[in-house]
């Protein structure tokens, strides 16, 4: 694959991710600021790489750093002390320069601040997909699965920030909600790269490969909440009695959805996997056939069951809300 079409793949995906979130802003910022924020993280991603690289360099002159990472601990560790941190800084830093740019021509909205951060976010995303294809590092498959994962990281401070600088009085509560929000942002960065490394780690380790489905799908389900509350929307409801055993039982039938859907999206990932390598016609051939087949009834059979929990649960609140 020659760099034009390594840079397209690497490009389009995440372009296509935020036009998806630009069509949904009321009041949109213009595309060509988009479009700077989205270049603006992209430069930011090669700055945390350079820091990274930095940081190996300047661990493997104190301590046999390699040799640490082996190990799960080793590895987790890095993830909490310089992934996680070096990155969200960096793209926090790609978003906040543009607005002190922006802020002097006019006030910025809360919304358009949250879709600045899905743009740097998204361009961050662009450079790291060119970085691991162009040196043959991860499948295509999996980077475009994983397009939508650093805004989902970022969007707390994105919130956070947006509030701040719509505020009319900025308080110090508003600030430090930044800083928190930045590093939750940090912790669930390094925990979803913890969860996907998890695999190759032996037993029962590599059970916790099993959580990152149902995690991601969290993140996501925490996306769209964060884009309603920034636009003035109420948030969806799923938690709606009020007596404790009900909560209880409520809460439960949340967590199995993202279980079900979770562990759905997580098969047919695999099952993508396994067929990738297979030319069209032995795709055909009818053990094969009958298998794909059976794992995509399988894997839908259990994202619909999610769905329909769903819907009953966002029934029941909108019941109650009604008729409050």
């Amino acid at each position: 694959m020659n760099n034009l079409s390594l840079f397209l793949w690497a490009v389009i995906p995440p372009l296509l991710f935020l036009w998806f979130y630009y069509r949904r802003i009321s009041a949109a910022p213009p595309p060509l600021q988009l479009l700077c924020l989205f270049i603006i993280g992209a430069m930011s991603g090669f700055v945390a790489l350079g820091l990274e690289w930095a940081v190996e360099i300047v661990a493997n002159s104190v301590v046999d750093w390699a040799k640490i990472q082996r190990s799960f601990a080793g590895f987790a560790f890095r993830q909490m002390v310089v992934i996680g941190p070096v990155e969200e800084g960096c793209k926090l830093a790609a978003v906040i320069i543009p607005i002190c740019y922006f802020q002097r021509s006019y006030r910025l909205r809360a919304s358009t601040v949250f879709i600045f951060t899905i743009a740097a976010s998204l361009g961050f995303t662009a450079e790291e997909n060119w970085i691991y294809w162009f040196h043959g590092a991860a499948p295509i498959l999996e980077r475009i699965i994983s397009t939508p994962v650093h805004s989902m990281f970022s969007v707390p401070w994105g919130y956070a920030l947006g509030i701040y600088i719509f505020s009319s009085r900025r308080l110090n509560k508003d600030r430090s909600l930044i800083l928190t929000a930045w590093l939750n942002s940090v912790l669930f960065h390094a925990l979803v790269n913890i969860l996907s490394r998890s695999w190759v780690y032996p037993r029962p380790i590599s059970f916790f490969g099993y959580c990152l489905f149902p995690f991601l799908l969290w993140l996501f389900w925490r996306l769209e909440q964060l884009l309603r509350r920034v636009q003035g929307k109420r948030p969806i409801a799923l938690i709606s009695a009020y007596k404790p055993q009900a909560r209880y039982w409520q809460r439960s039938l949340v967590l199995f959805i993202l279980i079900l859907g979770g562990n759905a999206i997580f098969g047919l990932f695999i099952l993508a996997r396994k067929i990738s390598p297979l030319r069209p016609i032995q795709i055909f051939e009818p053990d094969i056939f009958w298998f794909i087949l059976r794992e995509i009834f399988l894997n839908l059979g259990l994202g619909v069951l999610a769905w329909l929990i769903y819907r009953y649960l966002g029934n029941l609140a909108r019941r109650r809300y009604f008729f409050q």
